[in-house]
């Protein structure tokens, strides 16, 4: 093998290298956003979650609801 086709040989291999890398921190970035809007769609979620809670309490304490009746909805509502 000629010096010139090592040289291109070897630049190949660093140019995958680096591409290599580029894409992992890439990859990196993306699953980073991903995750963040993932949380910021939980955010939403969570709030009414605790409002169905805190009117499901106001209608236990009321005595409209049993106290097994809101045990039952509060498992229906965290999905447990």
């Amino acid at each position: 093998m000629g010096p010139r086709r090592r040289a291109r040989r070897r630049g190949l291999v660093a140019g995958a290298a680096v591409g290599a890398a580029v894409g992992h921190h890439a990859a990196n970035k993306a699953n980073e956003q991903a995750a963040q809007e993932a949380d910021y769609q939980a955010e939403p979620q969570q709030s009414a979650m605790a409002q169905q809670l805190q009117e499901l309490e106001g209608l236990k304490n009321q005595g409209i609801i049993t106290q097994d009746e809101f045990d039952a909805k509060k498992q229906q509502i965290l999905g447990l």
